[in-house]
């Protein structure tokens, strides 16, 4: 008797039932919107983050760079010598110099390995090689590039280079400045460090018997800039290292241009047992504030950096679009949605007022209240649950149109101050120090989870429960003497 009185009460009201049905149908799709949206956020942020931090890194511990003195020169020199006083000399020259923080001795990356809630700690060294091409005539030339310990890197890639006033002695000069940048990695240990968040894609990574030898990795950005090819040769500082494989990034342009085994990066700085950064990873995620306090208490002089402190230093499109999704796209969801219940409440107690006939007559005939109830509940739960797949499917298209489009966001990354922030990562200006940010574009997505799903369930039963209450409620208060009344 419930199925068949409902099914006809709902044929006969198809109209007033499509109308509740959509409301909470907007409503829940709106959710479904914002949800999706604020996860694919999540994941662009994350995405950003892991291409800085390495995969599998939870924290980094640094040391903040001293201020230079005030006799220093604040930049490298470069010495050349011209070999004639009228013939054109063409030289190069190399400056090394260590990206970042205050180096770090490596023995720290042990002690580091040794605190409690810590599961594996490598280090890495970061440097920049400021490359000077000249022609000189006449003399002694010499030039200052100018270029401090961050200089050069024109963002990801690292192919920026900078440019330099030649300061010349009776005699002229004419020559380019170009920078890149270069990571030490730990080959014994590539799950943590600047390598891990790359993929080889051309050619092999290093083998941990590789912890000295003149092989490197470069970023496919910076192989495609300079024509280079497994197997081609790299010299640095009159060093040749056999480039062994290409790496690509998992989700963003390289902040490194060229990737060396540890001790031979150690070794063109003049910075033996020296590291700029250590990678750390906890062994429990849920721990890591607990981990960086205990490192901070026991090492001192350290600043240790978590992915949500590197998190707050992300700004651009990304970071404004993340936080209208989490605050007003939130607020707005759920005002819409607490709109969508109030006028389905509205709607079918109005259309139980309009029964009232048809619930008098039922009761004079022996329904008890209660059945009558029953019957209102069961109309709107059909309601809700039909306003739930509209909804569902309403949500789905949206998301699918934001991922199918994928709209370009931007994240800039500045540094988190005092020495203590990855910032751009080894290479992008170095852990601890970025003098300025670098930009990093992102596809959004909107990935609808079975979370999501299942709320939107939840919430087409809640409206649909909100609504037949009130309207039961309604109905419950009816008397078979209102219906005597209706007819006359």
């Amino acid at each position: 008797m419930f199925g068949i009185y409902l099914k006809r009460e709902l044929g006969r009201r198809k109209k007033a039932a499509l109308v509740i049905a959509l409301g909470l149908a907007l409503g829940i799709a709106l959710v479904i919107t914002v949800n999706s949206v604020s996860a694919g956020m999540t994941q662009a942020q994350d995405k950003v983050l892991q291409s800085l931090y390495g995969l599998g890194t939870d924290m980094t511990v640094t040391k903040a760079r001293t201020a230079p003195s005030a006799n220093s020169s604040g930049g490298p020199r470069f010495e050349f010598d011209a070999k004639g006083e009228d013939d054109d000399t063409e030289q190069s020259s190399d400056r090394v110099s260590t990206q970042g923080g205050q180096a770090l001795k490596a023995a720290l990356v042990t002690q580091v390995a040794g605190q409690k809630g810590v599961a594996a700690a490598v280090g890495a060294l970061t440097l920049n090689v400021t490359k000077v091409d000249g022609s000189f005539t006449q003399g002694k030339a010499q030039s200052s590039s100018g270029t401090g310990g961050n200089g050069g890197q024109g963002g990801p890639g690292g192919s920026g280079g900078s440019t330099a006033a030649p300061q010349v002695q009776g005699g002229g000069a004419s020559f380019d400045v170009n920078s890149y940048s270069v990571a030490g990695v730990d080959v014994t240990d590539q799950d943590l460090g600047p390598l891990a968040s790359s993929k080889i894609t051309s050619g092999v990574t290093f083998t941990a018997a590789q912890t000295n030898a003149k092989v490197a990795v470069v970023s496919k950005s910076y192989a495609k800039e300079k024509s280079y090819k497994v197997g081609s040769t790299l010299t640095i500082s009159s060093t040749k290292y056999k480039i062994i494989g290409i790496a690509t990034p998992d989700s963003s342009d390289s902040t490194t241009d060229v990737y060396l085994p540890l001790k031979q990066a150690q070794t063109l700085a003049d910075a033996a047992d020296q590291v700029t950064t250590i990678y750390v990873k906890a062994t429990d995620s849920q721990q890591i504030d607990t981990v960086k306090a205990t490192i901070q208490k026991n090492i001192s002089g350290t600043t240790v950096t978590t992915s949500a402190d590197l998190a707050e230093t992300v700004s651009g499109s990304l970071s404004t679009a993340s936080d209208l999704a989490t605050s007003v796209g939130k607020w707005l969801s759920i005002a819409v949605l607490v709109a969508a219940f109030l006028v389905a409440a509205l709607l079918t107690s109005s259309a139980v007022s309009r029964r009232v006939r048809e619930f008098g007559t039922l009761k004079a005939l022996g329904w008890p209240s209660r059945r009558v109830t029953r019957q209102v509940v069961g109309e709107s739960m059909v309601n809700g649950l039909l306003g739930g797949a509209l909804g569902i499917a309403l949500g789905l298209a949206a998301a699918y149109t934001v991922t199918a489009i994928s709209p370009k966001l931007t994240a800039e990354l500045g540094s988190t101050g005092g020495g203590g922030g990855m910032g751009g990562g080894p290479g992008g200006g170095g852990p601890g120090q970025q003098s300025a940010s670098n930009t990093m574009e992102i596809a959004l997505s909107a990935p609808v989870s079975v979370t999501t799903i299942a709320l939107a369930v939840g919430l087409a039963v809640a409206g649909g429960l909100i609504a037949g209450a009130m309207g039961g409620w309604r109905a419950s208060r009816m008397r078979p003497a209102d219906a005597l009344r209706s007819v006359s």
